[in-house]
Parts: structure tokens; C-alpha cells; sequence
């Protein structure tokens, strides 16, 4: 799952990208209003942080560009306003949740996967499945042919993004850009140590075999060749 985060305090950024990662959420930071506001309105995301005091554009004027161009992604503001009133305008604008610093990365992260839970009610399953491999997008269970697999948090993102491209074929590039978020690197063989690792694990005493290297395009997930 993807997560934008729009924080201009690189002390507090840093702290919950690093979180945000640990729990297998790939996410993507801007660190001010205006580009937060170009991320969310060209890149879906299950779900949004965003902080209200804002370099460029402010947090409150984002979420209303955002729900005035009927983009519906959660969000948690994420702000130094304590007050009663400061919440109720929040919540007002636009946002789901509201969340005032200081804050335990723990809140923040139940948070999260609760207005997640709720969204994916209404706009997706909560589970991903090819033939007897299930993924629990709520738990972050895999299991397969019934026995539950133990896979950690960035290859269970990895599995994610493969299981929700099912049948199509993603490149290097593309798992890096969604999975890693940083820019391909040529010289790199982190995709392919990862999608080994992830083989040993859902293949190796399974058949049929589900990952599927594409000689010179990428990597693809679907039940038989």
C-alpha cells in the first residue's frame, strides 16, 4: 500500500518515513503544499498525511483542492493545532482524521490502517489471491495451500505489488519506483535478490510455480506459464 506524506519538518518526516517503511507501506514525501498538491492529484495513494502549517500552500487549502477535484483518498492531518476549533476545521475542510504533535508513530499507524480498513470496504478487497496464494492486506498475512507463510515487511510489499499487477508483467524499474521509491539504478541486483528471497518462500515447496521471470522485461505473478 502506498502512502503520501506532506511534511515540511524533516525531523518528524524522517521519523515516520522510517516508520511508515518498517510496516511495508511504501511511501512517497513532499515537503511542501504545492508539491503534495501535484503528488496526490497524478498518483493514487490509499492513504494521506498531511501537516497544516505548509510552506507554498497550506495543509487546509490542499485537502480542499483535493476533494474539489473529487479525489477521495483518506487523510490524517498531521499538526501542532491543538485546539478544539482547529480540529473541527480540519475535519471540516475535508480530512478523515485528525492528529496533533507530539504523537506516538503507534497512533499514527493504527490510524492509518483503520481509515484504510474503512476506505477498502467500499473501494477494494482486503485480500489479493492467485490460485492458493492469499495475501490479508489487513493482517499482512500470506498464506498459501493453507499454511501461513513469514514474509517481512518490504517483501510482503513487493508481493503486494505484484499480486495487484496479476498476469501483467512489471520491470525493475517499475518495483523500485513502487516498492523502494527511489530511481532505478542500473548497476543494482536489490529487485532480484528480493524476488528470490520471496521465491524461497511462496514457491520452493509449492507447485504450481506463481513468480515468473520475463527475460528482459520484469518479473510477473500468475498461476502457469
Amino acid at each position: 500500500m502506498r502512502i503520501l506524506l506532506v511534511e515540511d519538518d524533516r525531523k518528524i518526516a524522517e521519523f515516520i518515513l522510517k516508520g511508515l517503511k518498517e510496516a511495508g507501506f511504501a511511501v512517497d514525501h513532499a515537503l511542501n503544499g504545492e508539491d503534495g498538491l501535484h503528488l496526490a492529484s497524478t498518483e493514487p495513494y490509499d492513504a494521506a498525511i498531511i501537516d497544516i502549517m505548509l510552506p507554498k500552500l497550506d495543509g487546509l487549502t490542499l485537502i480542499e483542492e483535493l476533494r474539489g477535484q473529487q479525489i477521495n483518498t483518506p487523510i490524517i492531518i498531521l499538526s501542532a493545532k491543538r485546539t478544539v476549533d482547529d480540529r473541527i476545521k480540519g475535519l471540516q475542510t475535508g480530512s478523515d482524521d485528525y492528529l496533533t504533535k507530539p504523537f506516538s508513530f503507534s497512533e499514527l499507524l493504527a490510524r492509518i490502517q483503520a481509515l484504510i480498513r474503512r476506505d477498502s470496504r467500499v473501494s477494494e478487497p482486503s485480500w489479493l489471491k492467485v490460485a492458493d496464494l492469499s495475501l490479508n492486506l489487513m493482517s499482512r498475512e500470506a498464506v498459501r495451500a493453507g499454511k501461513t507463510i513469514d514474509i517481512q515487511p518490504l517483501e510482503f510489499a513487493l508481493l503486494e505489488y505484484l499480486m495487484r499487477n496479476t498476469g501483467r508483467v512489471v520491470s525493475k524499474t517499475m518495483i523500485m519506483e513502487h516498492v523502494w521509491n527511489y530511481n532505478f539504478v542500473p548497476q543494482t541486483n536489490v529487485v532480484e535478490v528480493r524476488i528470490s528471497k520471496l521465491r524461497d518462500k511462496i514457491d520452493k515447496d509449492f507447485e504450481p510455480k506463481l513468480i515468473h521471470t520475463v527475460r528482459g522485461a520484469g518479473y510477473v505473478i500468475k498461476a502457469a506459464d
